[in-house]
C-alpha cells in the first residue's frame, strides 16, 4: 500500500495482532448495537420455521445464500405469510440492519440490508445487528466484519469440524477497530469507490474469460466440422447441428465406428490402495486421465457385474453434463454416470472433439427424470463425421495447438484476477486498521 502515507502514531493491539493508530479504541459489536432487546439476536430455532412454512410470495427470508462478499445477495429468496411473520417478529431485519451469518464460508461474513422489501425475516443460522448510527457508521461497521482481521478472529471463536459455527454470545464480543464517526465515514467512502474500480476490473477479465471460452469452443467446431481447409467442396450432412461437412467426409453413427460400454447400475465395493481406477465425474477434469486416487479391486468388480474399460477409449457423461469428455490413457473402471466409446476406425482424440460438440444432441433425446438420462441407443445413435484418417490427426493436432494457447490466456485473465481479489482484501485490511490514513483522501472522479 506504498501509494498511501500512514498515521503518525501507533500503538500494538493484544486483540487484533496488529497495530492500530493511536488514537482509535476497539469496540465489542454489542457496544455499538441499538438499545432494544431485539437490536441483536440470531434466527429462531429450526422447530420455530420449518420448510412447511416457506411460500411462493410475502415476507422474504434471509438465508446464508443471500449473504456474500459484504453484499445482501437478493437471489433465490424463500418467504413466509404475514401471520408467521408475527410470530416471529423478534427476528425482522429491516433495511441498513447487519446480517451475519453463524456459519462458513466464510463464518461472520455480514452485509447491509437491501432495501428491496420494507422488511425480511432472518433464519436460524444468520444473525441481526440493529447498530446505532449515533456510534457506527454503517457502512464501515459493514467492511470492518468483513475485513481478514475480523474474521479470523471469529473462525477463532467459532466451533466445529467440517463446517465451522460461530455462536451469537461470540459474536456479540467480537471486536472491531474503532475509529471516530469522522474516519469511519472518510474509509467507508474511500473503500466504497476504491473496490468498486477493482470490481469493475474483475468484471471485465471474467467477462473475457467467458469471451475466450466461447472463442475457443467456436475454433474447435469449426475445425472439427468443417476441416482445416477452406477451399474444401461441401455438401449437406443431413444432420441439423453439423451443417455442411466437406463433401469427401462420411456421415455415419457411433455404433458404426466404436463400440459403446455402458456400466451396469450396480457399484462395486472400492478400495483406497490397489486394484483397478475407479472413474466418476470428478476424474473428468482434462482431456486425458493418466491417474485415479479410488479402487476396485478384481473379486468387487465381478460381484457388480463391471468391467475393465482398456484405454484409449473416450469416456463421456450419460446423466447431465453433456460435453464433458475425457480419454483414459490407463484400464480404468467407470461409474454409473459414465459411458464409453470405444474407437474402432476413428481416432481418439478426434471423436472425442466430436462428442463434446454434441451436447445440444443429447439434451435433445435424453429422457427426464431428476437429471436428463441418455441409453445405449442415443449413444449408438449419435451422429459422426468422418474425415480421413490423415485429416484426423491434423485436426487434433490442431485442437491441441489452439486448446493450448486460449488456455494460457485464460490462466492469465484468472491470475489477474487472483492479483486483484488479493489486492482488494488487503487494502480493505489496511484501510479498517488504520494502516493507511484516507483522511486527505479525495476520489479522483471528484478531484478532477
Amino acid at each position: 500500500m506504498s501509494d498511501f502515507k500512514a498515521y503518525q502514531k501507533y500503538a500494538y493491539s493484544d486483540y487484533f495482532k496488529t497495530e492500530l493508530p493511536i488514537e482509535w479504541n476497539e469496540k465489542r459489536l454489542s457496544y455499538i448495537s441499538a438499545y432494544d432487546k431485539n437490536s441483536f439476536v440470531d434466527g429462531p430455532f429450526g422447530s420455530d420455521l420449518k420448510s412447511d412454512d416457506y411460500k411462493d410470495s410475502g415476507i422474504p427470508l434471509i438465508q446464508l445464500n443471500n449473504i456474500r462478499d459484504g453484499k445482501h445477495i437478493l437471489q433465490n429468496y424463500k418467504f413466509i405469510t404475514e401471520k408467521k411473520r408475527v410470530e416471529l417478529s423478534r427476528h425482522v431485519a429491516l433495511p441498513n440492519d447487519i446480517v451475519i451469518a453463524k456459519m462458513a464460508e466464510p463464518v461472520a461474513r455480514s452485509a447491509i440490508v437491501s432495501d428491496q422489501y420494507p422488511e425480511y425475516v432472518i433464519v436460524a443460522d444468520c444473525v441481526k445487528l440493529s447498530p446505532d448510527l449515533s456510534l457506527i457508521n454503517l457502512s464501515f461497521l459493514n467492511w470492518a466484519i468483513n475485513s481478514d482481521l475480523v474474521k479470523r478472529n471469529a473462525e477463532l471463536v467459532s466451533s466445529g469440524t467440517t463446517r465451522i459455527r460461530v455462536s451469537l454470545g461470540e459474536l456479540k464480543k467480537l471486536k472491531i477497530p474503532y475509529p471516530s464517526l469522522i474516519e469511519q465515514k472518510l474509509i467507508a467512502n474511500f473503500l466504497d469507490f476504491e473496490t468498486a474500480q477493482i470490481d469493475t476490473l474483475i468484471e471485465k477479465q471474467q467477462t473475457l474469460i467467458q469471451l475466450l471460452k466461447e472463442k475457443r469452443q467456436a475454433v474447435i467446431s469449426h475445425a472439427v466440422t468443417k476441416g482445416l481447409n477452406p477451399d474444401a467442396p461441401m455438401k449437406d450432412s443431413g444432420v441439423e447441428w453439423l451443417g455442411e461437412v466437406p463433401e469427401h467426409w462420411e456421415v455415419t453413427k457411433a455404433k458404426y465406428i466404436s463400440d459403446i460400454f455402458i456400466p451396469q447400475r450396480n457399484k462395486p465395493e472400492l478400495n483406497a490402495i490397489e486394484g483397478c481406477p475407479w472413474v466418476t465425474m470428478e476424474d473428468m477434469k482434462s482431456q486425458y486421465i493418466n491417474e485415479v486416487h479410488r479402487y476396485v479391486k478384481s473379486e468387487a468388480m465381478k460381484e457388480s457385474g463391471s468391467k475393465v474399460l482398456k484405454a484409449g477409449a473416450v469416456i463421456a457423461s450419460c446423466v447431465g453434463n453433456f460435453g464433458v469428455t475425457s480419454i483414459n490413457r490407463v484400464d480404468v473402471i467407470i461409474n454409473q454416470q459414465l459411458q464409453a466409446f470405444q474407437p474402432k476406425r476413428i481416432k481418439p482424440e478426434y471423436l472425442q472433439a466430436i462428442v463434446a460438440l454434441s451436447k445440444s444432441y443429447f439434451e435433445l433425446i435424453g429422457t427426464a427424470a431428476t437429471l436428463i438420462y441418455v441409453n445405449r441407443e442415443g449413444f449408438e445413435n449419435l451422429p459422426v463425421i468422418v474425415p480421413t484418417t490423415q485429416e484426423q490427426e491434423a485436426i487434433s493436432e490442431f485442437i491441441n495447438i489452439k486448446s493450448k494457447q486460449f488456455d494460457l490466456l485464460v490462466s492469465k485473465a484468472e491470475q489477474a484476477i487472483q492479483l486483484m481479489q488479493e489486492r482488494r482484501t488487503a487494502l480493505i485490511s489496511a484501510a479498517v486498521t488504520g494502516k493507511i490514513d484516507v483522511r486527505g483522501w479525495v476520489a479522483p472522479l471528484t478531484n478532477n
